[in-house]
């Protein structure tokens, strides 16, 4: 630890520099948090040249006065001044309380600010500002005498970007922030500019001045839904209006921000206003809660505009006041007053005139005609107009019916005075939610899953669910028009929109510490938690612990729920949750992750959930771990064939792995992990991935010196080289990896080096020794001291050396021989119920009724198995099932079915990187496309097939290729007898010396029609 002034080394318990005398500042940040706000940097143009010459005490006084207006404008719209920079300041809006309407207050601070020091009337003080909206670290900085309140992260810097580009008394603000404020503040769009420090041009927008718009008619314009249900809520304003005729009415909705009290209010006042009533509204601005009179003034500015409009009344309803009670008006109005009984007048006995001329002037417009006095969002209402709204609520008037709301953070005291009638709003049902989403999605039922996860994910709030779906609508997930739009891709998460992080961080901040505390580890348990878990989690004595969960239940917050599952709790909305988890630090969020983890595994009826256990040691960093559950998770994925979910586990296990010290020990490990996740990657199609593993897994055997982790790694190296590269290389490597692992003393990767090189021969065309080296490995497997490497079983490598096997014999045509194995592959199969066995099983199955010239047979054991493939997503079976598939309809007479899928087989093989797939279903999908008359396409893909068969060493496919080249070619002209003539000689010697007898056969019946044929006199 150092000095912040002289940098010389201290003790941490040092409370003074022993060398230079200074206060040791210490950081204090226990209530660090992420927060989302608005960051303002401002400073004064130029200042080193105007204070350049000047003493010190001048060039204080010169900027002084600029440095105090601009803390001035801040603090006037709520603003928290973070630090001040000499020149200038840097200010932060919705922090350390939340609040939903950030970013138009910092545009109001900053356009007072330049006001104020443009007021100045020193034409040398010219300021620039910057304001951008995003994600900050917010803490405490503590010294001997002082604390600062300071954010961190890249959005000041940004904010900081913008300030420096301004010009002289200009705002300049991001993207994010014109997104929140647009509507309450104008605009102008000056082009994408290249920011110091960022890579891209960015967006950049100009502040024009403050929009007259109301919150009301910003919301209305930007809204996309229509009004949908509050029956129960229509039915009580209804009652209240009824009994107005008997005297005042006053009914209070309460709720929370977006959940639909405007738009009720206003849907309901112009119902009555339909029915003859007057309206007089006004809504308590957030930007006026400093101004005294605010909201006073444009009530009365209301009240005369109706009083206008009326057209029985010939008179200025002031002309009715009395003379102090005018002057009261016109002083709310301000309208200049040169009255000197009114400047006489105490503070408080003008406050009690501006009351009295309110009631009076409302009360002769209630007179005239029933109105409904609607006053919005009381809580920002400013203090010196409180009072009077409190005596216009509280006035004994017939035919007035006073409509206010507000959000549930603290109701004035004089509600309950004036008998008000209490809604309390609630989101939305269901079916009220889903009428609402098909009313701005369109009705097809294709977006219905997509609407459920809407309604589960914004629990019916109103706002929520139109802010989600514009949120997709400008993404680009969904295209077209407000109420005709359609999915055009998946939906990871819905996310949290930007324009309703506020309301949900100001509903959190509205609970205690404890609270928020017993909240946070809820959010990282997950949507749903147990009062056990958390009990032990908080370490809460239990009846704080209850009175925290009431409370958080009240607040709809973390609310109980009927359920099987004893004390259940869930969060009203995955929203609250994700603000919730987002609000928390990295070394809080990884604390609370530990902890859970602690609890997790010290109970027994976790030990069989390793995802879960992953996911919360991932989270706190306990990188042993992480990688101790996550191969856990990736074993228990691989025991029901989900490859895709295994190989997700297992690149966590393996980055985890990576981050602990490096040690012999730790090195072993990864050699093993990544040999026992070579199946997940292979069985899901990413063989170039595995062929990855075995590379990097024998680079680390090399490192460490072992001899037996270098074989198995290249035993799996070789294994991923029978689909990824060519057969010559692939019997290379096998043969070496073979002789390796014999004499390595290990059974279990003999056994496996033994079946890839079986399978290497066999791609190489060289069947008679893939017959025996699998007969070989078979043996081995199928004896009582079977054994297999880690990541598989014997069983389940017998079923693959049975497969193989059955497969060699049915191109041998050795049918018989085939049958024996695939009755072996298939019970071994029924036995484990693997889907990756039972597979395995299909495919040679499908094989051997296509030997046995029983295209529908094989085409239903190969369906099944496709279908099987897809679902557990065993990638590297699928192009080949599909392929063989595709040769069953072929052989059927299916010649069109057959096309589909033995291109998408293609597509698929070459997807995966499965070399052989692609030649095997290039050379059937040419055959199919002969048979609907496409001669040229056919012989063209025949002919590139062959060549690549032949040049990568496919021997077998080449036969394969060259037989269907003489099949598609028409014997029309002596070139063309010429042609498959030399194809089938060629075919025939291929298939001779490699053993495939059936084929063989067919080449030479063909040839011996083609000689007889020829031998015929013309």
């Amino acid at each position: 630890m150092h000095c912040f002034a002289c940098r010389s080394a201290i003790d941490p318990g040092d409370s003074w520099c022993s060398k230079c005398g200074a206060a040791i500042r210490q950081r204090v940040d226990p209530d660090s948090e992420r927060r989302f706000v608005t960051i303002l940097r401002a400073d004064v143009i130029d200042s080193t040249g105007l204070v350049a010459e000047l003493e010190p005490e001048e060039a204080v006084s010169r900027l002084e006065p600029a440095l105090a207006a601009m803390r001035g404008a801040v603090r006037q719209f709520g603003g928290i001044v973070s630090k001040e920079l000499g020149d200038g300041l840097a200010a932060v809006f919705g922090a350390p309380i939340a609040d939903d309407n950030h970013a138009p207050l910092a545009c109001h601070a900053a356009i007072e600010l330049v006001r104020r020091v443009r007021g100045l009337g020193d034409p040398g003080l010219q300021v620039r500002v910057g304001l951008h909206s995003g994600h900050v670290v917010a803490y405490m900085v503590a010294s001997e005498f002082s604390k600062v309140y300071e954010i961190g992260g890249a959005a000041q810097h940004l904010a900081a970007r913008l300030e420096s580009m301004a010009e002289a008394n200009q705002i300049y603000v991001s993207e994010a922030c014109q997104a929140l404020a647009d509507g309450h503040v104008r605009f102008e769009f000056l082009g994408r500019k290249t920011l110091r420090g960022f890579g891209e041009p960015l967006p950049v927008y100009r502040v024009m001045g403050a929009s007259d718009l109301s919150s009301w008619r910003v919301r209305r314009a930007r809204s996309v839904s229509r009004f949908v249900d509050r029956t129960t809520e229509r039915a009580l304003l209804w009652r209240a209006a009824e009994r107005v005729s008997a005297g005042r009415q006053t009914v209070l909705l309460i709720g929370d921000a977006g959940i639909g009290k405007s738009r009720l209010v206003h849907e309901f006042a112009q119902d009555l206003r339909a029915n003859g009533w007057r309206l007089v509204d006004v809504e308590c601005s957030p930007n006026l809660q400093g101004a005294p009179y605010s909201t006073l003034k444009r009530l009365l500015q209301s009240v005369l505009e109706a009083a206008a409009k009326d057209r029985a009344r010939a008179a200025d309803p002031r002309a009715e006041l009395q003379v102090v009670h005018q002057r009261a008006v016109d002083a709310v109005l301000d309208v200049p007053i040169s009255d000197p009984q009114w400047d006489e007048l105490a503070p408080h006995a003008r406050g009690r005139a501006i009351s009295d001329a309110s009631c009076a002037l409302v009360e002769s417009v209630i007179r005239r005609q029933r109105t409904v006095l609607l006053i919005e969002d009381l809580h920002w209402i400013d203090r010196a107009s409180d009072t009077v709204v409190a005596a216009l609520a509280g006035l004994q008037s017939p035919d007035l019916l006073v409509l206010l709301t507000m959000r549930p953070n603290g109701m004035p005291v004089w509600i309950a005075r004036c008998h008000a009638e209490i809604v309390a709003m609630r989101p939305l049902d269901d079916a009220s939610g889903l009428a609402m989403l098909a009313e701005m999605l369109g009705p097809a039922t294709t977006s219905a899953d997509l609407k459920n996860r809407i309604i589960s994910h914004t629990a019916n709030v109103p706002l929520f669910i139109e802010e989600v779906c514009r949120s997709l609508k400008d993404s680009g997930t969904l295209l077209g028009q407000w109420g005709d739009l359609s999915l055009v891709r998946p939906v990871d998460e819905l996310g949290i929109p930007s324009s309703i992080q506020g309301v949900i961080a100001a509903r959190l901040d509205r609970v205690s510490r404890q609270e928020r505390s017993l909240l946070q580890i809820a959010a990282a348990l997950g949507p749903r938690a147990s009062q056990g878990m958390l009990r032990k989690v908080a370490a809460l004595p239990e009846d704080v612990l209850q009175d925290c969960l009431t409370a958080l239940d009240r607040a709809e917050l973390l609310v109980r729920i009927d359920s099987e599952l004893e004390d259940s709790l869930e969060f009203r909305h995955e929203m609250v949750r994700q603000v919730t988890y987002d609000s928390m630090v990295e070394k809080v969020r990884e604390g609370i992750h530990a902890s859970i983890l602690a609890s997790l595994e010290s109970d027994e009826a976790w030990a069989d959930s390793p995802d879960t256990l992953c996911y919360h040691a991932t989270r706190a960093k306990d990188w042993r771990k992480a990688f101790h559950h996550g191969r856990g998770a990736a074993r228990k994925s691989m025991a029901r064939s989900a490859y895709a979910d295994a190989v997700d586990y297992f690149e966590i296990a393996l980055g985890s792995l990576d981050k602990t010290p490096v040690t012999v020990s730790r090195e072993a490990d990864a050699i093993d992990l990544r040999m026992e996740a070579r199946l997940a990657y292979t069985g899901s199609g990413r063989v170039a991935e595995a062929l990855d593993l075995g590379r990097e897994a024998e680079r680390r055997a090399d490192g460490i010196g072992d001899i037996g982790r270098k074989v198995a790694a290249m035993t799996m190296r070789a294994g991923a080289q029978n689909f990824y590269g060519t057969p010559v290389e692939a019997v290379v490597i096998g043969e070496e990896v073979v002789r390796l692992a014999d004499s390595s003393g290990n059974p279990g990767w003999r056994n496996l080096a033994q079946y890839n090189l079986g399978q290497a021969y066999f791609l190489a065309g060289r069947y008679h020794r893939a017959k025996e080296m699998l007969a070989t490995a078979r043996a081995h497997l199928a004896g009582p001291a079977a054994s297999a490497p880690i990541g598989t079983t014997p069983q389940s490598l017998l079923v693959l050396c049975c497969m193989m096997g059955s497969i060699t014999h049915t191109v041998m045509g050795e049918l018989d021989a085939a049958e024996q194995l695939q009755r072996e592959a298939a019970a071994i199969a029924d036995e484990t119920g693997r889907p990756y066995d039972r597979v395995a099983a299909a495919y040679s199955g499908g094989w051997l009724k296509l030997g046995q010239n029983d295209p529908a047979a094989a085409a239903a054991i190969l369906e099944e198995g496709f279908v099987l493939a897809q679902k557990h997503g065993i990638r590297l079976f699928v192009p080949v099932l599909a392929c063989h598939l595709g040769i069953a309809y072929l052989e059927q007479g299916l010649f069109d079915r057959a096309r589909r899928i033995l291109a998408e087989a293609r597509e698929e093989a070459r997807a995966v990187g499965y070399t052989s797939a692609v030649l095997r279903s290039s050379i059937y999908l040419a055959l199919a496309t002969h048979q609907l008359g496409d001669l040229q396409a056919a012989q063209n893909m025949l002919r590139e097939a062959r060549n690549t068969a032949r040049q990568q060493g496919f021997s077998g496919l080449e036969a394969e290729a060259l037989y269907g080249e003489a099949v598609v070619t028409p014997p029309t002209s002596e070139a063309n007898r010429t042609v498959i003539l030399a194809a089938l000689r060629a075919a025939i010697a291929i298939a001779s010396e490699s053993g495939a007898k059936p084929l063989l056969r067919k080449a030479e019946t063909m040839l011996d029609g083609m000689l007889a044929e020829g031998d015929r006199p013309g």
